[in-house]
């Protein structure tokens, strides 16, 4: 018999099909009531596809045969990974393949933060370009950017921005080793000797309001900030209230304290420019990130190594 295997959320239809060949698929994304949809196949259920859905304490409880929760996510702050290890559950995530696309989005972010891009655009469509020129922009190159988390997402802004003439420094709870670029170990002073701060760090309680009011005020009115790690990385109250008030120059955010629900106070403001969560989202790298989420799932099941361990 297939193993059953809960699927969290609706993922692109070649990886259910893969899936659905494997394994005895449980829709939980189709629930209306989890707790209802889980009572009658809790002691069944052996494995967990996710990408972005929740997996709390509560619901590993319930499910006593639980052997693996397999992430399509390279973040994996919305599984409780202590309740997992605690209970000896493989966790798994999808690295690497989506470093690429979440780079092209910060660039992209930062690009349209300092050049006004979406603002532009909107002089253009409102018919204004024929009462008078827009505003003048702020040029890249020369700038110097922070980055909050130097590892292969990380790194991979760092080798684009320096494309673009940026000089790279940044923070990290370590200094990494070869890096070619200045290591703050105090992320309010490198916040303090920057123009852009470039969020690009895990999420989850050890990183929560890492870029604080402290840290937004030290980047100053002249500064901005570009975020496509995890919405609970910034103070968002802190982080609206100095955009609104003028004393940030802007900000390119892809992720939100409490996603999809963004806060109103950002619509209206033309300094800041807002994605929904999108780093990852080409076609290519969506269907490889749930490649490797099958790959460790039957990997498991097989009696081999798991891929992309992170628990």
């Amino acid at each position: 018999m297939k193993p059953d295997l809960i699927v969290a959320n609706p993922f692109h239809p070649e990886i259910i099909a893969q899936l659905d060949e494997s394994f005895a698929l449980h829709p939980l994304w189709e629930a209306k009531d989890q707790e209802a949809f889980l009572a009658p196949i809790a002691d069944r259920v052996r494995a967990i596809a996710t990408f972005a859905t929740p997996t709390p304490a509560a619901m590993i409880a319930v499910l006593p045969r639980l052997e693996i929760i397999a992430a399509m996510s390279v973040g994996v702050d919305h599984i409780d990974l202590a309740a997992a290890r605690a209970r000896g559950i493989a966790v798994t995530h999808a690295p690497d393949v989506l470093t690429d696309d979440v780079a092209d989005l910060a660039l992209a972010l930062l690009l349209a933060v300092a050049r006004q891009l979406v603002a532009a655009d909107r002089f253009v469509r409102e018919g204004r370009w024929l009462e008078r020129n827009p505003p003048l922009a702020t040029k890249l190159g020369g700038a110097r950017m922070g980055i909050v988390g130097l590892g292969r997402i990380g790194l991979a802004i760092a080798r684009r921005a320096e494309a673009f003439g940026i000089e790279i420094v940044y923070h990290g709870p370590r200094e990494r080793p070869g890096a070619p670029y200045r290591y703050y170990a105090d992320l309010r002073a490198m916040a303090g000797d920057v123009d852009y701060l470039m969020v690009a760090c895990p999420g989850g309680a050890a990183t929560r309001h890492l870029v604080d009011a402290r840290v937004i005020a030290a980047l100053g009115p002249k500064g901005a900030i570009i975020n496509i790690a995890r919405g609970s990385v910034i103070d968002e109250a802190a982080l609206i209230e100095a955009l609104v008030a003028g004393r940030l120059a802007g900000a390119g955010l892809d992720v939100f304290a409490d996603e999809p629900r963004v806060p109103p106070a950002l619509f209206g403001l033309d300094t800041v420019v807002l994605t929904p969560h999108v780093g990852s989202a080409t076609h290519a790298t969506r269907r490889a990130m749930g490649q490797l989420m099958v790959d460790n799932l039957r990997a498991h099941f097989a009696g081999k190594p798991l891929l992309t361990r992170c628990a």
